[in-house]
């Protein structure tokens, strides 16, 4: 299968080299080409659980969209959510027609994608997201470190969306089929574990610039205590739309993030992140411009508020952090953020909700 991937990230590249070995022709898309430079003669470079070498996409590398799309028979997005609206608008204008997997949808993605085709009066192709990328990484001096693999992912479709489902699902074996987009969404573990310690612990992220471990040394009782409250409102939201969905380290472990299962039985969340084999090295934010305030906030928390809205439920952890975090950073989170009407749910009720979801 020809597949374009978009995003020249660790996520991109760890899919790039993934599905290159799996037998795909595949051709990596980045908007800078200076992102996919260290790539273009060698390879991609990895080390960790893809294991330690080399590998070149058989398309090679492009920086021009309609070059990436040119003859694809699916568009897999390994892309932040915060560049979301302008990927989206420029696939709309290319009346991109084939599969798109959101590798991962983050909170809100299939309905973000389907309000911009909307608005750019493109028809909309088959949308399939995932609940949480497929991989944990970072791309250090050009080598993608990819220290996780998720086991198992949540992939929802949006209506008409089965090819793209299918899609998902061949080129990504851990993924498993749930019944919408809004159990997909609302799956999303980084939702519920990054706002917390990012809030928490903003201070020290000001004052040592991120010198520390995000997932064991920023994860203290008290962040925990917060996690908790906020895991339970997601999952009461969920519950309002009729998906009765896994605690955020029962997810983890499905994931593979979480490697403790009797802390997991426990419910025990600060035991059972900070034993994390996959995160454990990973650095805090090294500023309050980092994508844990940024995307996590504009991109994950304000869709959530929006959904939550929708579903009638309070949630006023999520509602909390949140303005903590728009008089915090020195931005307004909201402008540009992905709220209602941007996820083209706006003034929806639950039912009308569920029915945009949901093949008749």
């Amino acid at each position: 299968m020809t597949i374009a991937i978009l995003g020249g990230g660790a996520g991109g590249l760890a899919a790039a080299v993934e599905l290159t070995h799996a037998g795909h022709r595949v051709r990596v898309w980045n908007r800078n080409p200076r992102r996919l430079d260290p790539h273009r003669d060698g390879g991609i470079r990895t080390r960790g659980v893809l294991g330690e070498g080399t590998t070149m996409p058989a398309a090679g590398f492009t920086s021009d969209l309609s070059e990436a799309l040119d003859g694809a028979e699916a568009v897999v997005v390994c892309l932040p959510s915060a560049v979301h609206p302008a990927l989206f608008r420029d696939l709309a204008a290319a009346r991109c027609s084939v599969p798109i997997v959101l590798n991962p949808g983050h909170t809100g993605g299939a309905l973000h994608l389907r309000r911009v085709f909307a608005e750019q009066g493109a028809a909309l192709p088959p949308v399939a997201e995932f609940s949480t990328l497929t991989y944990v990484g970072r791309v250090y001096d050009g080598v993608a470190a990819i220290t996780g693999r998720a086991g198992r992912v949540r992939a929802g479709a949006l209506p008409g969306g089965s090819e793209a489902l299918a899609r998902a699902t061949e080129l990504f074996p851990g993924a498993s089929a749930v019944d919408d987009v809004l159990a997909s969404s609302l799956s999303n573990v980084n939702l519920v574990l990054h706002p917390p310690g990012a809030i928490l612990g903003a201070a020290w992220v000001e004052a040592t610039g991120g010198d520390f471990t995000f997932y064991v040394e920023g994860m203290t009782p008290g962040v925990a205590r917060v996690v908790q409250r906020f895991d339970d409102e997601r999952r009461a939201v969920a519950r309002a739309f009729g998906h009765e969905l896994p605690s955020l380290i029962e997810e983890m472990a499905g994931i593979g993030t979480v490697d403790d299962a009797d802390a997991v039985a426990r419910g025990d969340i600060l035991s059972a992140v900070r034993g994390g084999e996959a995160n454990r090295t990973i650095p805090a934010p090294d500023s309050l411009e980092h994508r844990y305030y940024q995307e996590d906030f504009a991109f994950g928390v304000l869709p959530f508020l929006a959904l939550a809205d929708a579903a009638g439920v309070a949630t006023p952890t999520a509602a909390s952090l949140f303005e903590i975090a728009n008089a915090l950073v020195p931005n307004d989170l909201r402008s540009g953020g992905l709220d209602a009407a941007r996820l083209g749910i706006a003034g929806s009720s639950r039912d009308a909700l569920l029915a945009s979801v949901r093949a008749s």
